[in-house]
């Protein structure tokens, strides 16, 4: 179909800037996460500046084909908007079937195209994409096509800067109404995770004609408006400095144990997982677990929402003796020698990464969003990302061929 075919079919769907418009002109982007983007989180993100939130990444085979899997996983109400709905998928139509399951409830469909993991070669989606662009121009082009809400994409960098940018360009006029640009290389995950490439970032934006956004290096509030003045980009998604600061968007440095009281809250109103909530408060609580280790086992344990409050409570007591012996002070935080601001372990704050520097014998500590410091088995995504998907693989015992 010519795009003027496609404009007739749906005169009433919104195109690139109108889109972006009609969803607030979204700055503040909470990313798609595995098992950790679900409603009860997106509406807390949302409580402390998030304009736009994706849901987690859903594999189209399985929210086309079984009721349980959609009963499970998507999850949504009345003043949900705007939301952005993430699939993985490798076969057009499977990819239609589900993106019009949800064609009523959200503001667009996603295609992820970023995901890195091993879970994802296998099951051939993700950033295993990349170098079939016929295919992926076919997965987009099928909902541009038949799908009444938009659809948009989100893609993750070549080395190369011209490849990276071509890539962009064919993702945008196969019918990607905004892309989001993970500023890093396939290559780049786990301990291998290091920076994102703001340059790539911004030559796609230079090229394209649609919004971008920007993902990768957002650490603390004014890193959103430092990549948006180095990229130029219409907004920032943050992942896992989210899940560690759902505070982040709105600069605020408040405590780990109010974030969880607001969080458990949410969740006594909107029915969650409970491996999700686990994963939320090993997340939040990363640097004061290690600390009060006597209450480390008992989140291992917790089975229901009731001893997840009595865990936050207790916690919460230690915290506060902790706070109160100490001289910290929120409006005059220093940094330490890299640059990283020192917070106590009972605040809110991103998860940095270290890397032992062999050559000059000492621990250099790099910006990233790491990993949360959770037990093996604790929670079913380690480290929340949409990038990380071998949680959804555990819970499916499948790597399905057509997803």
């Amino acid at each position: 179909m010519t795009e003027d075919e496609i404009i007739a079919k749906f005169p009433g769907r919104l195109r690139g800037f109108d889109l972006y418009r009609k969803m607030g002109s979204p700055k503040n982007i909470v990313a798609p996460m595995v098992d950790q983007s679900e409603l009860a989180w997106r509406m807390l993100s949302r409580n402390y500046g998030a304009d736009l939130c994706y849901t987690p990444m859903f594999h189209a085979k399985l929210f086309a084909n079984e009721q349980k899997y959609r009963d499970e996983h998507w999850q949504t109400n009345e003043t949900e908007r705007p939301v952005i709905v993430q699939f993985c998928a490798n076969d057009p139509d499977v990819l239609l079937k589900a993106a019009s399951m949800v064609a009523g409830q959200a503001d667009a469909v996603d295609l992820n195209l970023g995901c890195p993991q091993h879970i994802a070669r296998r099951g051939h989606y993700g950033s295993f994409l990349m170098d079939e662009w016929d295919l992926v121009s076919r997965l987009i082009r099928k909902l541009h096509e038949n799908l009444e809400i938009p659809v948009t994409a989100k893609i993750r960098v070549f080395p190369e800067i011209e490849k990276t940018v071509e890539y962009a360009k064919m993702v945008e006029a196969a019918g990607a109404q905004i892309i989001t640009v993970h500023g890093r290389l396939r290559e780049q995950k786990g301990h291998k995770t290091g920076l994102a490439d703001w340059a790539k970032i911004k030559a796609v934006k230079d090229a394209v004609s649609v919004p971008v956004f920007a993902n990768g290096n957002i650490l603390y509030q004014e890193d959103i408006q430092r990549c948006i003045d180095a990229t130029n980009v219409e907004g920032v998604m943050s992942a896992e400095t989210n899940l560690y600061n759902p505070a982040l968007f709105s600069g605020k440095v408040l405590p780990t144990w109010q974030m969880a009281e607001e969080y458990l809250d949410i969740c006594n109103e909107v029915p969650t997982n409970i491996s999700y909530i686990r994963g939320h408060l090993f997340k939040l609580f990363r640097y004061s677990l290690p600390i009060h280790t006597d209450l480390r086992q008992k989140l291992v344990d917790v089975r229901d929402l009731d001893g997840y409050r009595q865990f936050v409570r207790d916690m919460k007591a230690q915290l506060i003796a902790d706070a109160e012996g100490s001289d910290f002070d929120p409006e005059a935080v220093v940094v330490d020698e890299f640059g990283y601001r020192k917070y106590p372990h009972w605040i809110c704050q991103p998860a940095l990464r270290f890397e032992h520097d062999k050559e000059h014998s000492k621990s250099k500590r790099l910006l990233n969003e790491a990993q949360a410091d959770a037990p093996a088995n604790d929670t079913e995504c380690a480290t929340g990302n949409c990038d990380d998907v071998d949680s959804e693989a555990k819970r499916q015992k499948t790597s399905p061929d057509s997803v």
